[in-house]
């Protein structure tokens, strides 16, 4: 009997099925068998995270990416599981020791895209009405959006898609629109929910947007051939650039970074270009950078990426980071002083 891979996720509808796209993948290269053949086999196990379970305060000032990721990643050390499946820009850039990405698969649509409540005829954030709220758990949508529409009101609105999808289309509710991931929009059925996209420079969106990640024990040669064979090469190379840039930055998903990248085919290699900015929360201070080279190997790409982030700080992102990581502390003791 083939040995039987565990893939891991939490419990959400939109991580269910994220886990089911790389289960197909796996299962189109090891079909289902029925007899006693060596072939892998694969099985499915869900569970609740700490991001999951506090749906009260805002992710700015409850932690990074390892709200999402943590519980798993234990299950996973202890060998109850054998592959976790992620949303790639919730994986923090350093993984813990005995933990490496397997795979990353091909990307969906990266950018961010414009909800707007059911009935309403307005098409993207121009069309909306002078004072209206616009709801995003994401800081650095905030950030970049306040630039160009500081006659927007912008709220914390938490929850899992679903969720937020009616808190937006509640009569009684606060929000004109909200803004969200194209990709997890697609991969649930609500791409019909769409008015519009933004994209860069408007809104460039969050490093590794729109990709899959496997994460699996770095010992794990059976599981790592495995990732080898799913992983799409494009989207392994820009996504390790971007990883690679905010690694330098030290940025978590609470961190107005931002990011677009973009592979093109040329003689002696493929040009990776790579645009970045970093946003202070009120949007009035802005860097945004962009770097380009020719790579032949994720190494390379990631050089890139590299290069990215030191060229923001010699700009100035450093003193708006600084400042940021200030007012979260400030804002975290002033939550714990309030409960207690």
């Amino acid at each position: 009997m083939g040995r039987t891979f565990t893939l891991a996720s939490r419990a959400s509808q939109l991580a269910q099925i994220q886990t089911n796209i790389v289960l197909d993948s796996l299962q189109e290269l090891y079909p289902p068998s029925t007899d006693d053949s060596d072939s892998p086999s694969f099985a499915t196990l869900f569970m609740a995270t700490a991001g999951d379970k506090n749906q009260s305060q805002a992710l700015y000032l409850i932690g990074g990416k390892a709200l999402w990721t943590k519980e798993l990643e234990v299950a996973l050390k202890e060998r109850e599981v054998d592959m976790l499946i992620h949303s790639l820009k919730d994986v923090p850039t350093t993984l813990p020791d005995g933990c490496i990405l397997g795979a990353i698969l091909e990307r969906e649509d990266p950018v961010d895209s414009l909800v707007v409540r059911k009935g309403e005829s307005w098409k993207t954030l121009d069309d909306l009405p002078e004072g209206s709220v616009v709801g995003t758990s994401s800081v650095r949508r905030v950030a970049q959006l306040k630039r160009k529409y500081p006659s927007l009101k912008f709220m914390d609105v938490r929850g899992n898609l679903n969720t937020r999808l009616a808190k937006l289309d509640a009569s009684d509710g606060p929000f004109q629109a909200i803004v969200l991931a194209k990709a997890g929009l697609v991969r649930l059925g609500f791409g019909d929910r769409i008015s519009s996209d933004i994209s860069p420079p408007t809104l460039f969106h969050a490093v590794s947007q729109g990709a899959l990640g496997v994460e699996i024990r770095s010992d794990d040669a059976e599981a790592l051939e495995l990732c080898k064979k799913i992983t799409h090469r494009e989207t392994l190379w820009r996504c390790s650039a971007e990883r690679a840039c905010l690694r330098v930055l030290e940025g978590g998903c609470s961190v107005p970074v931002g990011i677009a990248s973009e592979l093109a085919a040329k003689e002696g290699g493929e040009v990776l270009t790579l645009t970045g900015c970093v946003t202070g929360l009120d949007g009035t201070e802005h860097v945004e950078q962009t770097v380009s080279g020719v790579i032949k190997s994720v190494e390379e790409a990631e050089k890139v990426g590299e290069k990215l982030a030191k060229t923001l700080m010699e700009n100035g992102a450093k003193k708006i980071l600084d400042d940021i990581n200030e007012d979260r502390e400030r804002r975290v003791n002033e939550a714990k002083a309030a409960e207690q």
